[in-house]
């Protein structure tokens, strides 16, 4: 007996039954994904971006939806039974009225209809005998969203059985229908009010203004969670950027709690960390100090024969206290001071200023002033990093400080070895530098502080054939 093949087992897909290596799959998967690509397309400029509005999109879809389903329900039976029924009953008395008038066409008979139709039927009647029916028929839309004229022809077709036309422009208020009897046209004015209820206006400004206010009560209470998660949003992004606003008030919806209160959490340890390790790089650094000083007393006091060899020890008593300068730089550059408005112009041209000669040979292009909140002395550090770099390898130095949509940019070129590109971000790692063989932790230091500030700083190839370092600061 043959084992029972499954689709899976014989190779088949359950959802189509074709092979998985069937040539028709590619393309009808291709086929699928392009339709999914360009409904997304389609559908993508369509959905707005902000939570709030998503949100009120979300309450408002469901409320047109409804609105919809109610008028269609009410439009499909009520209204067209009530427009029906009503059209059916003017309808009825107009066959009535011209039923006894052809009975009784005497002038007293027709005085007695006319009165008791005004009085009891709500009809104004007038005979024009000998007349002959016209063609004009005039049916506009009196009513917008009202079947009363299709309807009212159609009662009249079928409980007059005589010919007839309406005019529905003459009066505002009233129809005029005129029905031709063999001795002459029989004019009926009709009062509009017949026709439809009353009730069909009240019930769509009751729906309409009932969605209306549940779109605003939600609107608010909406812009009341969404502001919490935007002041959470703000003060998270502040705080990535150095600029410490404090612990955050806990509101909102609870999960928005949760996550005001788990930032907090997150903020204090953040600061914890960043307290002790600063504290440790300090201490350790204070510490290697003290033996070093004693090894260059020792030093210096050495006999004359042994200055050669005191020398070389002298050179790596050197290298070690310039290791722990850059320590120190790097556990300074760790600590948060508060952002204050600083002309970002100002301080290029004074870090310029100190090179030799009074920067003379640097040349600064920039605009003539540019506010921005920084910390001044973090920054200091930063650029005059990438100054000394450019100065230490290079023979010319250009600057220039730019303004960009949302950034402002310093920019460092110079005609120096460069960096290739492979090893642009090695350069970054402590204890590298523009030179293969440097020591230290210079653009370590820098990138960290231009982060703090919310930016980046950034390699590359400069014009001047050297190496361009890009510090880029938010707006």
């Amino acid at each position: 007996m043959a084992p029972d093949i499954g689709p899976a087992a014989a190779g088949m897909h359950e959802g189509d039954g074709l092979p998985k290596e069937h040539p028709a799959r590619p393309a009808w998967t291709r086929r699928r994904k392009r339709w999914r690509g360009l409904l997304a397309s389609a559908v993508r400029p369509l959905i707005p971006r902000g939570l709030l509005a998503r949100a009120l999109l979300i309450v408002l879809v469901p409320l047109v939806v409804t609105q919809g389903i109610a008028l269609q329900i009410f439009y499909g039976t009520h209204l067209d039974v009530i427009s029906r029924r009503l059209s059916g009953g003017l309808a009825g008395d107009i066959g009535m009225v011209a039923e006894v008038l052809s009975r009784y066409p005497s002038p007293e008979d027709q005085g007695w209809l006319f009165r008791e139709a005004a009085w009891r039927l709500d009809l104004s009647l007038a005979f024009e005998p000998g007349a002959e029916l016209g063609r004009s028929a005039m049916r506009p839309a009196s009513l917008p969203l009202l079947p009363l004229e299709g309807d009212l022809d159609n009662a009249l077709r079928e409980r007059l059985r005589l010919p007839f036309d309406t005019d529905w422009q003459s009066d505002p208020r009233s129809v005029i229908i005129r029905v031709g009897l063999p001795e002459g046209v029989l004019h009926v004015e009709a009062p509009r009010k017949r026709l439809f209820s009353g009730t069909l206006y009240l019930f769509v400004i009751w729906l309409v203004g009932a969605s209306l206010l549940l779109f605003v009560a939600a609107a608010l209470f909406m812009k009341n969670q969404v502001r919490a998660l935007r002041r959470l949003a703000a003060v998270a992004e502040d705080f990535g950027k150095g600029r410490d606003s404090g612990t955050i008030k806990p509101e909102g919806a609870s999960e928005v709690r949760q996550a005001a209160a788990a930032f907090n959490g997150m903020r204090a340890n953040i600061r914890r960390f960043v307290t002790q390790r600063t504290e440790l790089l300090a201490g350790i650094s204070h510490d290697l100090r003290t033996p070093l000083t004693r090894l260059r007393l020792g030093l210096a006091m050495l006999p004359e024969e042994s200055r050669e060899d005191a020398v070389a020890m002298t050179q790596d008593v050197e290298e070690m206290e310039r290791m722990i300068a850059s320590y120190l730089a790097f556990a300074r550059g760790d600590v948060l001071e508060a952002p204050q408005p600083t002309d970002l112009v100002a301080l290029v041209r004074d870090l310029v200023s100190r090179f030799p000669g009074g920067g003379n040979g640097v040349p600064v292009e920039a605009p003539p002033t540019l506010t921005l909140p920084l910390r001044a002395d973090a920054l200091r550090r930063c650029l005059g990093n990438l100054l000394d770099n450019a100065r230490r390898h290079a023979a010319r130095v250009a600057v220039t400080v730019r303004e960009t949509p949302g950034w402002a940019e310093v920019v460092v070129d110079d005609d120096g070895p460069g960096i290739p590109e492979a090893a642009r971000e090695g350069a970054f790692k402590p204890f590298a530098s523009f030179s293969s063989g440097g020591t230290g932790l210079g653009l370590a230091i820098a990138r960290d502080i231009a982060r703090a500030h919310g930016g980046e700083i950034v390699l590359g190839e400069s014009p001047m054939g050297g190496l361009r370092a890009v510090a880029r600061l938010p707006i």
